[in-house]
């Protein structure tokens, strides 16, 4: 990331600034987090999507599991989170796959914007 400039601080009152989500979700692998981070950037419905590699311990169908996961966070905004829960559900191998969103209610106006600006539609490709 680009190192901020500006120090002013935002919150979801701030008319001008776009509604932000930090979503996740969990992945068994590395290529299945790639092929979501990449779709997700790449059809405008995240600004950036993060990948950290944890071990989850959960209950599933009545035995207690332990596995490496990878979990995603998706820098979004609430306009985009109805397109991005779809996306993430097309993609996802798990049968029922951890999808939930917190609102951002402070951030520096300069990275709200970088947000907004990232998920902009982008014309498609000229053909050379």
């Amino acid at each position: 990331m680009q190192s901020a400039t500006s120090s002013t601080v935002t919150s979801t009152e701030d008319a001008a600034a776009p509604a932000l989500l930090a979503a996740w979700t969990t992945v068994p692998d590395a290529a299945t987090a790639q092929r979501i981070a990449q779709a997700a950037v790449a059809q405008g419905l995240a600004a950036c999507v993060q990948q950290d590699s944890i071990h989850s311990t959960y209950q599933w169908q009545g035995a207690v599991q332990s596995e490496p996961e990878l979990r995603l966070l998706f820098k979004t905004t609430q306009a985009a989170w109805p397109a991005l829960q779809a996306l993430i559900a097309q993609l996802h191998p798990y049968e029922l796959p951890a999808l939930y969103a917190w609102p951002i209610t402070h951030s520096s106006s300069a990275y709200a914007q970088w947000v907004a600006n990232a998920m902009l539609p982008k014309p498609p490709a000229k053909n050379a």
